[in-house]
């Protein structure tokens, strides 16, 4: 048998009753309530390596892909768990700046299945070997786009986690990258394998619950305080210089090394740039939106921690929005993301407009609605619709199979194969990176809950903007957060060239699009790649 190596690299650096006439929005907001009572360069690659690519090199139904994971961290969990079961693949590489997580990892693997891969701190390393045909990237969010990029130019196919890139401009050049070497790029939002979702979505296209053009996205996730703002030691055995890779060298100022710099935004992208792309992946699907929204506006903070730590005057390491609700006009179409990080649970508040769930999407339609991850079967791998009345009509059901599409679209040699490429994932994390630009922009401009209503009466939304600021401030309230003390910040309204993907009018939120890169690790032009 002949033997394709895949490189899996995982870089650390990576409800109720309901009344017989009923409006929509107290139906959505009555059984969440009944649902919760139950529930410049780019990096030296070396010429020879950059000629090794391949361009859709089809594979035999026998060969054995060789894999390199890219970033051991908790999310890694999930590429080890499928390509050490998958007989098509083989774990060749584990690769982590934390070499000792890495080489744990190794040890596990062979203990199980009686192989070891190697453990490298530099994916590059990797990359090099002619054995490995694929990578699989669980990694910090801020190497996600060089991780992907070099792969490519390496001959390697890849599989992104979400968010595909740290920010817009990455996925431009991500997207010509996939163009330029027509290898398979999938992007990890893994309900576009889902069968109940694929099933779901074209229920909603066939005019299942009438027309649709407006959808809402939720992350209600309890995120705790990650601790005091402070210098903290790199931690022993990392390589810091590569961890921070295309970031400039700073010291550390979490207290938690690993997982907590999703909260900075030096590395991270927050919960909207965390969770977000997986509901606003699904929120585009349901809408059928494949572009820029022709604008984007937010409001939220980082509130409630010096409550939960008991210290008015304490400030947290993150610098990330724990709640956040941003606002994007498709013209035609809208979309609601909604992001909360404090308890939602156990609170006597309409705390959404979700029909029981704590994360997922709804798509509004004229005759009914469609909802992804309703708590009442308290699972992730079933959709629901529902008429106007709240009556269920539809059930859908089944796992996703992520992976196996990107197994399968390897050896066939077929990059069209993957439910989701490049340029969806581009656009999917492009939502969180316009929301969040927005928020960071208007961060200083603090406003009375009363002048926030003034502003969103003007502000055009298919939404009920005041409904939704209602139940955001009961949800603060409800966590005792005093918006008198600490408001909210309120960011400017971004309209956006729909065409040129830039915003107008605005320097400041075009800078925003890109970072400064420290050479070499230096995403390149989308030109370039």
């Amino acid at each position: 048998m002949r033997i394709v190596r895949i490189t899996i690299v995982t870089f650390l650096i990576h409800k109720g009753n309901f009344m017989t006439k009923i409006t929509r929005r107290r139906f959505l907001e009555d059984s969440l309530i009944a649902s919760f009572a139950t529930s410049a360069a780019t990096v030296a690659l070396p010429d020879a390596l950059v000629q090794q690519a391949f361009a859709g090199r089809a594979a035999d139904a026998n060969d054995q892909i060789g894999m390199a994971i890219i970033g051991i961290g908790g999310r890694s969990s999930g590429h080890l768990n499928y390509f050490t079961k998958d007989k098509r693949t083989k774990i060749l590489y584990l690769c982590d700046p934390d070499l000792k997580r890495a080489q744990q990892q190794c040890k596990a693997i062979e203990e199980k299945f009686g192989y070891r891969p190697k453990a490298v701190a530099d994916f590059r390393k990797a990359l090099e070997d002619k054995s490995v045909d694929a990578v699989s990237c669980a990694s910090t969010n801020h190497w996600h786009a060089l991780t992907t990029i070099w792969s490519l130019q390496a001959g390697k196919h890849c599989y992104m986690e979400k968010p595909l890139t740290y920010n817009i401009h990455e996925g431009k050049a991500i997207v010509a990258a996939a163009k330029k070497y027509g290898l398979v790029v999938q992007t990890g939002t893994q309900n576009r394998s889902a069968k109940h979702m694929i099933e779901c979505a074209k229920f909603v296209h066939d005019g299942g619950i009438g027309d649709v053009n407006f959808a809402r996205g939720l992350c209600y996730k309890r995120r705790k305080a990650i601790g005091p703002l402070g210098n903290y030691p790199v931690p022993e055995g990392i390589d810091y210089d590569l961890w921070s890779g295309p970031a400039q060298i700073l010291p550390p100022t979490r207290r938690r090394f690993h997982y907590d710099w999703h909260w900075q935004r030096y590395y991270g992208n927050g919960d909207l740039g965390n969770q977000g792309p997986h509901q606003t992946d699904i929120a585009r699907w349901f809408l059928g939106v494949e572009r820029f929204p022709q604008s984007v506006i937010s409001y939220g903070g980082r509130l409630g921690y010096d409550i939960e730590m008991n210290d008015p005057n304490y400030v947290d390491a993150g610098d990330t929005a724990n709640t956040e609700v941003s606002i994007y006009d498709y013209g035609d179409k809208c979309m609601v993301f909604e992001t909360r990080g404090l308890e939602t649970l156990n609170l006597n508040i309409p705390v959404g407009d979700n029909l029981g769930t704590q994360v997922g999407v709804i798509a509004y339609g004229s005759k009914g609605y469609a909802i992804q991850g309703s708590a009442r079967s308290q699972s992730y791998d079933v959709s629901f619709a529902y008429d106007l009345e709240g009556k269920e009509i539809k059930r859908f059901e089944g796992r996703d199979n992520h992976y196996e599409n990107f197994v399968d679209a390897v050896l066939a040699g077929n990059p069209s194969m993957v439910t989701a490429d490049a340029r969806c994932g581009d656009l999917s994390a492009a939502v969180s990176h316009l929301g969040n630009i927005s928020y960071y922009l208007g961060e200083k401009n603090k406003v009375s809950v009363d002048e926030l209503k003034d502003f969103l009466k003007s502000v055009k939304s298919l939404d009920d903007n005041l409904a939704t600021l209602e139940r955001t401030v009961a949800h603060l309230e409800a966590n005792k957060v005093d918006l008198k003390r600490t408001p909210l910040a309120l960011g400017p309204m971004l309209n956006i060239d729909v065409e040129k993907e830039i915003f107008i009018g605005n320097d400041d939120a075009n800078a925003m699009m890109t970072r400064d890169y420290r050479a070499p690790y230096v995403v390149p032009k989308p030109e370039d790649v």
